[in-house]
């Protein structure tokens, strides 16, 4: 079966629970304080392997890192690319409020130091049928992209979180684009996310476009095929890996060559699960447990 080449971040999450998220100027007291590994490129890792996929990842840790390594190897994932630097590890400060819903900053730490030669080996890595799996957590996305283009590369992007980079990048190879409300208004320019959904399918008739819309489900297309699901109906506790969750997954079932929409029910069921535990890592499910979910559903 092919493979994942996951060209991604790994953060150290310091989740703190709150009633209600701290707005400009205030001062909320937290609920409970935990730490956790994350990072969408490790948690989208972590889901696509344990959803059965064989996944390489690669990316950059800091000496207070090793912990990240070892959930990724735990759960299977090639960790033989990861480097090691002097820098402290990326790092993110989520708050999560009683109604499950978050609000995230992130520093890039050693996420920023990938260099040139690792990027390059990761896209030697690719076989033919294998896929390459990209956030925009990590640096020199757009010499990530080129090479991507100049091998050929599937291509898979969560373009996420959005920091003005985005508008920078070119979007002409990326086989895949997977996006929440926020991401596909960004790369569209508009606030509408349903008229960002058609923006995009129309700019990139050619590319898979996934649009996550959380407790309204999500938007398929390609070119002219299009598909809508709902989302599935649970009790939300932290939304953190939800997105996470869904893409691992996705990629797995893509891989499996399983057909859009049993792979895109397979990922929404993953996200489902994924926010009914607390915490990003450990809250992503493996596979048997999805599938009984779907099952009893």
């Amino acid at each position: 079966m092919p493979k994942l080449v996951n060209l991604g971040s790994l953060c150290v999450d310091n989740v703190y629970h709150v009633q209600s998220i701290a707005r400009a100027g205030e001062t909320v007291t937290s609920l409970g304080h935990e730490v956790h590994p994350g990072g969408k490129g490790l948690n989208q890792s972590l889901a696509a392997a344990r959803a059965g996929a064989e996944v390489v990842h690669v990316g950059c840790v800091g000496s207070d890192g090793g912990s990240l390594v070892d959930v990724l190897s735990g759960s299977g994932v090639d960790v033989s690319y990861i480097r090691t630097l002097e820098s402290p590890s990326g790092s993110a400060v989520i708050q999560v409020d009683a109604h499950g819903q978050n609000a995230i900053f992130i520093t890039g730490g050693a996420n920023r130091l990938v260099s040139r030669d690792q990027v390059d080996t990761a896209i030697e890595l690719l076989d033919s049928d294998d896929w390459l799996l990209l956030q925009n957590e990590i640096n020199d996305l757009d010499y990530v992209l080129d090479a991507a283009e100049a091998h050929g590369a599937n291509t898979a992007f969560n373009v996420a979180p959005v920091d003005g980079r985005e508008s920078e990048y070119s979007y002409s190879a990326v086989s895949m684009l997977i996006l929440n409300e926020i991401e596909a208004g960004a790369l569209a320019q508009t606030d509408d996310h349903l008229q960002a959904f058609t923006t995009l399918r129309s700019s990139y008739p050619a590319t898979q476009i996934i649009l996550t819309l959380g407790r309204e489900g999500l938007r398929y297309a390609l070119g002219n095929k299009t598909l809508e699901l709902p989302a599935f109906d649970v009790e939300v506790i932290d939304e953190t890996a939800a997105g996470d969750a869904f893409i691992g997954f996705y990629m797995a079932a893509v891989l499996r060559a399983e057909s859009t929409y049993v792979s895109l029910r397979e990922a929404s069921a993953a996200g489902a699960l994924a926010v009914t535990k607390t915490g990003a890592a450990t809250s992503i499910p493996y596979r048997t447990a999805v599938e009984s979910f779907i099952a009893n559903y």
